[in-house]
């Protein structure tokens, strides 16, 4: 377990990361696909453009339409196809979910605020909150100026 993966793991909880199977490797679309280039990049505007997140999209595609892999018929990821279309998140994606959990813990600790626990939990969401918006400020996916705060946070994900 080396590697900064195996620190990151382990810096608040004493869980050791990700496990699991890989997927099976596969040269090129399947033969069960028969949605063409343009069909799927229609698809995926029309569902992003109903609210769905890039993952949950994934999973839509993958359980409803039998496409495993946009990459593999596509030979481009969710995320290229919406920057070429023009539709774009303000926030990553998981840069969101964690903010969402900051405001859910935040309401949380309002009516209940003697719960040490949620409130050191707050805390550490917040500090990935905070190395997270670095990293994306660093790789330009963040205006230089953005910055969290429990305030706005709210109006952060409109």
């Amino acid at each position: 377990m080396d590697g900064k993966g195996a620190i990151m793991a382990r810096m608040h909880t004493r869980k050791r990361g990700r496990a699991g199977s890989k997927r099976p490797a596969r040269e090129g679309k399947p033969a069960w696909v028969t949605m063409g280039n343009e069909e799927l990049d229609q698809l995926i505007i029309k569902l992003k453009k109903e609210g769905l997140t890039k993952s949950k999209l994934g999973m839509v595609l993958r359980d409803q339409y039998g496409i495993p892999k946009v990459k593999e018929i596509r030979g481009e990821r969710i995320s290229k196809i919406l920057e070429g279309s023009g539709v774009k998140d303000r926030v990553p994606e998981d840069l969101a979910a964690l903010i969402y959990k900051a405001i859910n813990l935040n309401k949380h600790m309002s009516i209940n605020p003697k719960d040490l626990k949620n409130r050191r939990g707050l805390e550490l969401v917040e500090a990935k909150i905070k190395r997270l918006s670095d990293y994306y400020r660093r790789k330009s996916k963040l205006p230089s100026g953005w910055k969290y705060s429990r305030a706005t946070a709210e109006s952060i994900l409109k």
